[in-house]
């Protein structure tokens, strides 16, 4: 069996398809919910004297998917956005798999680092909030 390999380029391709695909699959879900909110909500007159913080529902992960699928428009909008910060999270964790797959080790050792910089900091977010 004659298994091509993985060049830089290929990396390259690859990456860019994951984030224009990932650009556009959030912007097309945040559009999505904005309509969907306006639909619902577009006759509400806002009250600007009062702050009403952000309720859970809009901040906690696993609530924000709870409201998306349950048809819920700030939620849809606040699922949007969770893809748009997942995608370069994702672009980092591909290129660490290409360079992987290259054995290219000092790309893969400092990729790795990214990789767990990143999630270590989202991770911290979410124990703080």
């Amino acid at each position: 069996m004659n298994l091509r390999k993985i060049g830089d380029h290929d990396i390259e391709r690859m990456v860019s398809i994951l984030l224009r695909i990932g650009v556009m699959v959030a912007g097309a879900v945040v559009l999505a919910g904005g309509i969907f909110y306006l639909l619902h909500h577009g006759g509400e007159v806002a009250n600007h004297r009062t702050f009403h913080g952000q309720p859970a529902i809009d901040r906690i992960a696993t609530k924000i998917f709870a409201g998306a699928l349950a048809l819920r428009a700030r939620s849809i909008i606040q699922f949007g956005v969770l893809l748009l910060i997942a995608t370069p999270i994702l672009r980092v964790a591909l290129a660490l798999a290409g360079f992987a797959l290259e054995r290219d080790r000092t790309y893969t050792i400092v990729t790795l680092i990214v990789l767990c910089v990143l999630l270590g900091s989202l991770i911290a977010g979410v124990i703080q909030a």
